[in-house]
């Protein structure tokens, strides 16, 4: 490695570092202060919040790379061309595409670390982060949800869902058990599909049995609709069901073919799979935007603007990003075209620019 690489490489990881620290610093002391209030209503010691905090930093890292990098790239060249770094550089022979060498690669190396942080380390620790926020702020330990089964314990009553899709707020292959206070089963709904509209959970397909207390027989009936009072809402399930960002892919993988083996939805859960290798690579991409936003700007007071556009460069890729993953949950485009599109758009976005450097 040359020493102009060794120079540019060290300096972009040490702003990288700084400003990570510095915008995971300020996430931690905001989500500090909004849950304070709820760890101590528990009863439950500053530690337990902080060990909170603590596990979430890996998926705030995840969230956060890609812009970090990008205002690092930008920082870095543009006090090389505040201090004329780079016209002594070019003067001496050095071109654009020699400079860009360690910034594609470092990209690269970010986009495998992002990679093995959304794989490996976030699925444990927001999984524990959840954890503690349902079963020890909450108070939801009677609520169990493992793969796509959810069983939820109530007043002497105990339901099993197959399968939550919280898009449709549809809930497929469940099963309520009613007991009486010597927990005997005294009544049983199985029903193929529920749906919450207006406030209310219908019922399809339904096999309902009531006890007969009289012979101790089971009255059956039938109904292809009903209205039944539920004792949770979508957004309790929604809440706890295992989420994409607690799985691995090969988990997430394994547990959409699961799902669509029993004839069930999956597309939100494929998006997100897709999603899975597709944002990783938002870091080199960023890398290149960077370096074409710094190599474009000639004037040398020029670094506030530029770090200003870098900043609603990520913003506007982050609100495209996200929109077109909702149109791949809404099933108006494929998963894999939803994870991927913004990558494309502002990867030949990062070329353009690139080619247009001076």
């Amino acid at each position: 490695m040359s020493i102009i690489h060794k120079y540019l490489t060290g300096e972009i990881f040490n702003y990288l570092f700084f400003i990570l620290a510095v915008v995971i610093s300020i996430y931690v002391a905001v989500d500090f202060f909004e849950k304070i209030d709820n760890f101590m209503e528990a009863g439950l010691p500053l530690s337990r919040l902080l060990v909170f905090l603590v596990f979430k930093i890996p998926f705030i890292i995840a969230q956060i790379m890609p812009v970090c990098i990008l205002l690092a790239v930008i920082v870095v060249f543009g006090l090389m061309n505040k201090n004329n770094e780079l016209i002594a550089l070019k003067s001496s022979g050095v071109s654009i595409h020699y400079l860009l060498k360690p910034v594609l690669v470092i990209g690269l190396i970010l986009t495998v670390l992002l990679f093995f942080i959304s794989e490996v380390m976030s699925p444990i620790t927001m999984g524990k982060a959840n954890e503690i926020w349902l079963k020890e702020v909450k108070k939801e330990s009677a609520v169990i949800s493992k793969e796509k089964d959810i069983w939820i314990k109530g007043n002497r009553l105990i339901t099993h869902i197959t399968y939550y899709n919280p898009a449709e707020k549809a809930v497929f292959g469940i099963s309520i058990n009613a007991f009486d206070e010597d927990f005997r089963l005294v009544r049983k709904i199985d029903a193929k599909k529920g749906l919450f509209k207006d406030g209310q959970w219908f019922l399809y397909e339904i096999i309902e049995q009531n006890l007969n207390r009289e012979n101790d027989q089971y009255r059956i009936k039938l109904h292809e609709e009903k209205v039944e009072k539920l004792y949770f809402l979508p957004e309790d399930l929604k809440r706890i069901i295992k989420k994409s960002e607690e799985m691995s892919f090969n988990e997430l993988f394994n547990y959409i073919k699961k799902v669509e083996a029993e004839g069930y939805e999956a597309t939100i859960y494929r998006v997100d799979l897709y999603a899975k290798i597709a944002f990783p690579f938002v870091c080199l991409i960023m890398c290149s935007i960077g370096a074409g936003i710094a190599f474009k700007r000639k004037v040398r007071k020029g670094l506030p603007v530029n770090i200003a556009c870098g900043i609603g460069i990520a913003f506007l890729y982050w609100i495209f990003y996200s929109f077109c993953v909702s149109l791949g949950y809404g099933e108006m485009l494929p998963p894999l075209i939803a994870a991927w599109s913004a990558n494309l758009i502002f990867a030949c976005f990062g070329i353009i620019i690139l080619l247009n450097a001076d």
